[in-house]
C-alpha cells in the first residue's frame, strides 16, 4: 500500500511538471513572439504567477473535487489513479514532441476513464461517477470552451481597435507590448488556479484511498507540493509548443496578442472562481489567439496547423482512455 501511494504521488509530480512544461507556452508564446518580453523574463514571470495561482487553488479544490468521482479504497483505487496519471503523462510527452498544444485536464480525466473501464473488465470496482465527469469535464468543455474563446477573441479586437483609433500605430504597439507583460502574468496565474486543482485533487484522492487522509481536509503540504512541481516544469519551458502558437498557428501584432491573452485569462478566472468549472488553458489560449488573429485585414492564420491541433484535441480523450485502460491491465496484478 505504501509503495503504491508513493508511486501515485511521484506520478502526480511528473504530471504537474509536464503540465507546467507544456503549458508555459500559453503564457509566454505571444509575449515572446511580439518582443514584449525576453524569453528568460517571460518564463520567470510565468513561473512566479503559476506558483501563486497553484497555491491559491487550494481554496478552490474542495468545490472542484466534489464534481469529480469517488475512488474505491485500497490498492485498486491507487492503481486506478496511477494508471490514469501514467496515460496522461505519456500522451503529454507525445504531444510536446509533436509540438501540438493539448489539454492536460482532458488527458487526465480520460486516462482515469480508461482505467475505470479496465477495472470493470476485470471485475474490480471502478471509479464511481466517472461517466458524469467525462461528460461535464471533457466532452462539453471540448465542444464549447474553444468556440467561446474564439468568438470572444475575434469580437474583442473591435473595442480595442476603437480605443486606439486616434493613436499612432507605433504608440499602439508600444503600449500593448507593455500591457502584454500583465496579460501574460494573468494567463499564468489563471493556469495555476485551474491546473493546480487537478494535481492537488489527485493527491487527496490517493491519500483517501490509502486510508491516511480525511475527506474535506487538505494538508498544507499538498498545494505546496503541487505548486513546486508545476513551477519547476514552467521554468524548464516547452519551446516546441511556444513556436507552434507564436509562429506556426498565426502571426498577430502586439494589440491582438494582448487581446487574446486578456480574453483567455478572463475565461480561466471565471471558470476557476465563478463556476468551479475546469477549463483547459491550452484550448482557451489557442482558440483566443486564433480568433484575434482571424480579425485582421489580411488573415495570416495557418488553417492546416489549426486543423491538426483541433484533430489532436479530439483524439486526446480516446488515446488517453486507451492508455489508461492499458496501464491498469498491466498494473492490476499489484492489487
Amino acid at each position: 500500500m505504501g509503495f503504491l501511494l508513493a508511486a501515485v504521488i511521484v506520478a502526480a509530480a511528473a504530471f504537474a511538471f509536464l503540465n507546467g512544461f507544456r503549458d508555459v507556452s500559453s503564457a509566454v508564446a505571444l509575449s515572446v513572439r511580439t518582443r514584449a518580453l525576453t524569453p528568460t523574463l517571460a518564463v520567470l514571470l510565468a513561473g512566479l504567477f503559476n506558483c501563486l495561482g497553484a497555491l491559491l487553488s487550494a481554496f478552490l479544490v474542495a468545490a472542484f473535487a466534489s464534481r469529480l468521482f469517488t475512488v474505491p479504497p485500497g490498492r485498486t483505487g491507487l492503481i486506478l489513479l496511477l494508471a490514469g496519471l501514467l496515460g496522461a503523462c505519456l500522451w503529454g510527452v507525445h504531444q510536446w514532441w509533436r509540438g501540438y498544444p493539448s489539454s492536460s485536464t482532458h488527458a487526465l480525466i480520460s486516462g482515469l476513464v480508461g482505467a475505470s473501464l479496465g477495472a470493470a473488465l476485470l471485475g474490480r470496482p471502478p471509479l464511481q461517477g466517472i461517466n458524469a465527469t467525462l461528460l461535464t469535464l471533457v466532452v462539453l468543455p471540448l465542444l464549447v470552451s474553444p468556440v467561446i474563446a474564439f468568438v470572444l477573441g475575434f469580437l474583442a479586437v473591435y473595442p480595442t481597435s476603437w480605443a486606439f483609433r486616434n493613436t499612432a500605430p507605433g504608440q499602439v504597439f508600444r503600449r500593448t507590448r507593455q500591457a502584454q507583460s500583465v496579460a501574460g502574468a494573468a494567463v499564468a496565474f489563471g493556469h495555476g488556479l485551474q491546473d493546480g486543482q487537478r494535481t492537488t485533487a489527485v493527491v487527496l484522492f490517493a491519500l483517501l484511498a490509502a486510508g491516511v487522509g480525511t475527506a474535506g481536509a487538505t494538508p498544507a503540504w499538498v498545494p505546496v507540493f503541487t505548486a513546486v512541481a508545476l513551477t519547476a516544469g514552467t521554468l524548464a519551458g516547452g519551446w516546441r509548443i511556444s513556436y507552434t502558437l507564436g509562429h506556426r498557428l498565426v502571426r498577430v501584432d502586439p494589440m491582438r496578442g494582448f487581446v487574446a491573452q486578456i480574453v483567455a485569462a478572463a475565461l480561466l478566472f471565471v471558470g476557476a472562481i465563478g463556476l468551479a468549472l475546469p477549463l483547459s488553458t491550452t484550448h482557451t489560449v489557442t482558440s483566443a489567439i486564433a480568433g484575434a488573429g482571424r480579425n485582421q485585414r489580411f488573415s495570416v492564420a495557418n488553417g492546416r496547423v489549426l486543423g491538426r491541433i483541433v484533430w489532436m484535441w479530439v483524439a486526446t480523450p480516446f488515446a488517453c482512455a486507451f492508455l489508461g485502460a492499458l496501464f491498469f491491465l498491466a498494473l492490476s496484478p499489484l492489487a
